[in-house]
């Protein structure tokens, strides 16, 4: 069976992260952070580089700065395998950087866009598109260059003969303008969590969201957080208990992680329960470090790692 290949479209950052932090941020006050880490990050980043680590053949579409930062983001994608020849450098902007506070499980976030801004349609490799089996999408809200041209982006991707997923994220000014009326029906895996599929919606329930939402969708594979995770696709609706560890560390990335897990059984065929369970565990590996990538840096690891989380031994 020959390699499944997925093109990610998306957004590149540096995050920042801090831990253990002594109190909340205040105008003119200092806090301290007892613990910092440096990592690749961004939704999409973090998607493309553990669903390289899985083993799906890999390639983004990007844009970065000329600067120190873009330096390191291209070295880690080629350290985790992902090919980035459809990465560009910006002569403008320069790459983004998330800086992160972590308070136990939530998190407070400030995002420099910087060259994210910049990404548009014209960016997507048309004339390759063909090469690949799917594409996949991140960070709507984040990427105002694409936004206009969301649908056909989906529409031209279907009609290239490829499969499509979307993980729209948060919207920072919560206005939540974005035609999923057209553009999901192009989409053949969407997958939300439960607050943004609430905002989106507009409902002041799950199921109403559901219930609202399902009548555009292929696949929703929707995430739950301490949860787990729920598909609604058809007559099939399926629900299943996430898988707990006990080596957290920190929740960055649990949910692009959870679409890599879902994405590749997904590529490979599998059942919707399947892709479902195996996302829930790649979600769960990935709170077992810190920053959205740490679970993943060692490909050979990484199922036995799933197989002692499903025996609740990790």
């Amino acid at each position: 069976m020959n390699k499944k290949k997925i093109l990610v479209v998306g957004e590149l950052n540096i995050d920042l992260i801090l831990n253990n932090i002594q109190g909340f941020p205040e105008i003119g006050s200092e806090k301290i952070a007892d613990k910092m880490d440096f990592t690749l990050g961004s939704s999409s980043a973090i998607l493309a580089t553990n669903i390289a680590a899985l083993g799906v053949s890999t390639s983004f579409c990007g844009l970065l700065g000329k600067d120190s930062f873009g330096k390191f983001i291209l070295k880690e994608l080629h350290t985790k395998n992902v090919d980035t020849r459809f990465v560009q450098l910006s002569e403008i902007n320069k790459t983004g950087i998330t800086v992160v506070m972590n308070y136990d499980q939530d998190r407070a976030n400030v995002t420099y866009c910087g060259a994210m801004n910049e990404l548009s349609i014209e960016h997507v490799p048309w004339n390759n598109l063909t090469e690949f089996d799917h594409l996949h999408f991140s960070n709507y809200f984040l990427q105002p260059g694409i936004q206009n041209d969301i649908v056909e982006l989906f529409k031209k991707s279907k009609e290239a003969g490829i499969s499509t997923s979307l993980d729209l994220q948060v919207d920072p000014e919560d206005e939540w303008k974005f035609n999923y009326q057209e553009c999901l029906p192009f989409v053949d895996v969407f997958l939300p969590n439960e607050k943004e599929l609430l905002r989106l919606s507009r409902r002041n329930s799950l199921e109403e969201a559901i219930n609202h939402i399902k009548q555009f969708t292929n696949i929703l594979a929707l995430k739950l957080g301490d949860q787990g995770g729920r598909v609604i696709h058809e007559s099939e609706d399926i629900a299943l208990k996430p898988y707990l560890n006990n080596k957290y560390v920190d929740a960055i990335g649990a949910g692009d992680s959870f679409n890599a897990g879902f994405l590749k059984k997904y590529l490979d065929g599998a059942s919707l329960t399947e892709c479902l369970d195996y996302a829930n565990l790649t979600g769960s590996l990935s709170t077992t470090a810190a920053g959205g990538t740490g679970a993943f840096a060692k490909n050979e690891n990484i199922e036995g790692k799933l197989n002692k989380i499903r025996k609740k031994e990790f």
